[in-house]
């Protein structure tokens, strides 16, 4: 390994996180291991490339110097970024395939048990064909999520960059915020919060935020498609910043006009989920704990809408075409996964189909601590209202306010029906006991 001290995180972080990868490999009796998941490599080197739709792989012998096998362009990226001292590159013209193999030969691994992705976006399988009938002198095991085993839980430096991630997202928000109008363009918005976050320190994200109006919030993974929004519609805002490749990502849900009985209620819904997860969770508790939580909080609603999705997901490293972890572990019904200190997740309990043809979302993303959890935001969870009068809004942004939902507007007996426990609970202080013991039968 090359000592530097230009790199993301410090030196003895990447030591860290090479031994530990070593270990898993010792357990499952790995004499190398070929890593090609772009989130992986820069996990444990701290290479990135836009290049990534390029065969290439990390392999890590058990004991020997890691190499890397790269498109001959990409390789650059190997010395200024890394602490990798061994690359065998390969010409456009070339077979990456076969250069992966004579450098196993090379590097004194026949004969050994390979581990390799078996399950990564980016080892198709006319790739992995290729291999099996190539390196005939060794064998392949699939070793998916080896990597992963140490990214779940994030250190102390990880969760420092996440931070910076954060602030980009909150600016980029507050920019989305400000944009929302009758009259601007969803593309209007999507070009304040992508400005705005990039101005704070952003870095180009996984994906770009979601912004969709009115009957468009239907549209499941829908985003910017130059749609006038009208007066009286609601914006639905996704955004996800990024520093050096890590995300945290939040929904908010602005309002233009009156704020309806069913868009409170929904508003109160989701809040109170995030509320009550937040005040639940800790290490020890199983996602399906957690996921069962904010579904029924979410369920139960008078408005007609659904949580549609898992409740959340793991979030961290990320490249295009997603932010998201969730295939290293996801809050959804039935898993027996366990939180434990240093796992970060974006909470989604939105809603889909409020009155039928409005989504609306209130999201937080959280790392859980020793004891509980803490979120990377401090804005307000709110719905942001603003008046129809483009005039008014103005004047009102100008002078550093934006208009959020009225409480006092609701009756003590509403306020009360947003709270009411779920059946079999006995109020809200039973309710999240009863939630935790028996979630996993719910």
């Amino acid at each position: 390994m090359r000592q530097r001290d230009d790199m993301t995180f410090p030196f003895e972080e990447y030591v860290r996180r090479l031994q530990a990868l070593r270990d898993r490999m010792a357990d499952r009796l790995l004499d190398a291991v070929v890593i090609t998941d772009p989130e992986n490599l820069m996990y444990l080197t701290d290479y990135q490339t836009t290049g990534y739709s390029f065969f290439q792989a990390l392999v890590v012998p058990l004991e020997n110097e890691p190499f890397m096998i790269t498109r001959a362009m990409e390789e650059s990226n190997i010395h200024a970024r890394t602490w990798l001292e061994l690359t065998r590159p390969y010409p456009d013209t070339g077979d990456a395939i076969q250069m992966l193999v004579e450098s196993l030969r090379e590097f004194g691994l026949t004969g050994k048990n390979i581990g390799y992705e078996r399950n990564s976006y980016f080892f198709p399988a006319y790739h992995q064909d290729s291999i099996h009938t190539t390196f005939l002198d060794g064998r392949l095991m699939d070793c998916f999520g080896i990597v992963e085993e140490g990214r779940v839980c994030k250190s102390a430096v990880e969760i420092d960059v996440m931070k910076k991630a954060a602030y980009a997202t909150e600016q980029g928000m507050l920019a989305g915020f400000e944009a929302c109008e009758a009259g601007a363009t969803e593309n209007d918005i999507g070009a304040a919060i992508s400005n705005a976050m990039f101005k704070a320190g952003g870095e180009p994200p996984a994906v770009m935020p979601y912004v969709t109006s009115g009957p468009r919030s239907m549209i499941g993974h829908a985003t910017w498609e130059g749609r006038t929004v009208q007066p009286g519609e609601h914006v639905f805002l996704e955004v996800g910043g990024c520093y050096r490749r890590y995300h945290t990502a939040m929904m908010r849900t602005v309002v233009l006009g009156k704020l309806t009985d069913s868009m409170h209620h929904a508003q109160e819904r989701m809040k109170y989920a995030l509320e009550e997860v937040k005040s639940l969770i800790q290490p020890g508790l199983t996602v399906s704990d957690v996921d069962n939580l904010i579904r029924n909080i979410i369920t139960d609603n008078k408005v007609g809408a659904r949580l549609i999705t898992r409740s959340g997901y793991s979030i961290g490293i990320a490249f295009p075409p997603s932010w998201d972890e969730g295939y290293i572990v996801s809050l959804k019904q039935g898993d027996s996964q366990v939180l434990r200190e240093g796992m970060t997740f974006h909470i989604i309990p939105w809603m889909w189909g409020v009155d039928g043809d409005k989504t609306v979302g209130i999201s937080d993303t959280i790392h859980v601590t020793a004891k509980g959890c803490e979120s990377f935001f401090t804005l307000d969870m709110d719905f942001v209202v603003k008046p129809e009068s483009r005039a008014t809004s103005k004047k009102q942004h100008s002078s550093g306010d934006v208009d959020r939902t009225d409480k006092e507007s609701s009756s003590a007996a509403s306020d009360n029906d947003e709270k009411a426990p779920l059946k079999g609970g006995n109020g809200k202080g039973g309710r999240k006991k009863q939630d935790s013991s028996s979630a996993a039968a719910s």
